[in-house]
């Protein structure tokens, strides 16, 4: 599905004392592919704005970002990163979704942003994604529902870390978090979480969204972290 195909629909998105208007498919069950999912159990997940990216966007919303550099895991659409790019980082949206990416890119030109957008596979990043690094920020929402994620991102995050890296996951609570949490801690990573209320719709996941706050060890911090 285009972004400009006419059965797409329009959601506004809170993010602090922003709002951004986004154009994204109706439901992601009508993009359901039986042939990705038997391949490697893909689920179109990026087409909806869940209540931790809608967290994850107020946290952005708060900070001043201006020239900073900041890349979004598991963007889908991009709406952490678009708010990113209104706080005047420079930002950079990937996803494991081609159509995720394309919706992206759009949504951003739509709301007159300088974003990027890129495809990415955690397990096998591209390598202009890797020279980007370090980052000043990584980020993500609702991106440990599965130990394999964990897994991945143990890998990935510190490739994409230098000493002064922070890096922030809205999560609602996913069982697999924990996992991810204890591995980073046991690796030396600081760690902080604060529980923030969702703005707007609640879904099964609850009212409450923990965001974990990572900065790297003192040494090695570019080292995968074991979950």
């Amino acid at each position: 599905m285009h972004p400009e195909d006419p059965r797409t629909v329009w959601e506004d998105v809170p993010a602090g004392d922003l709002q951004l208007r986004i154009r994204r498919p109706p439901s992601a069950e009508d993009l359901l592919d039986e042939d990705e999912f038997a391949d490697d159990e893909r689920l179109p997940y990026w087409a909806e704005v869940w209540p931790s990216g809608r967290v994850l966007c107020g946290v952005l919303a708060g900070m001043d970002l201006t020239g900073r550099t900041v890349i979004e895991l598991g963007a889908g659409i991009g709406t952490g990163a678009m708010v990113a790019a209104m706080r005047g980082a420079r930002a950079l949206s990937t996803d494991w979704y081609e159509a995720a990416v394309e919706f992206s890119r759009w949504n951003a030109r739509n709301l007159g942003l300088d974003m990027s957008a890129t495809v990415m596979d955690w397990r096998d990043p591209p390598a202009q994604v890797l020279a980007g690094a370090p980052y000043d920020l990584v980020v993500g929402a609702d991106i440990l529902y599965e130990a394999r994620n964990g897994e991945a991102l143990g890998v990935l995050i510190p490739a994409l870390c230098g000493p002064a890296t922070e890096v922030i996951i809205a999560d609602p609570r996913r069982p697999d978090a924990r996992a991810f949490v204890d591995g980073m801690q046991a690796a030396g990573w600081g760690y902080r979480r604060e529980d923030l209320p969702v703005p707007g719709r609640i879904d099964e996941t609850g009212a409450i969204v923990h965001v974990h706050r990572f900065t790297p060890p003192a040494r090695k911090h570019n080292e995968p972290v074991v979950i």
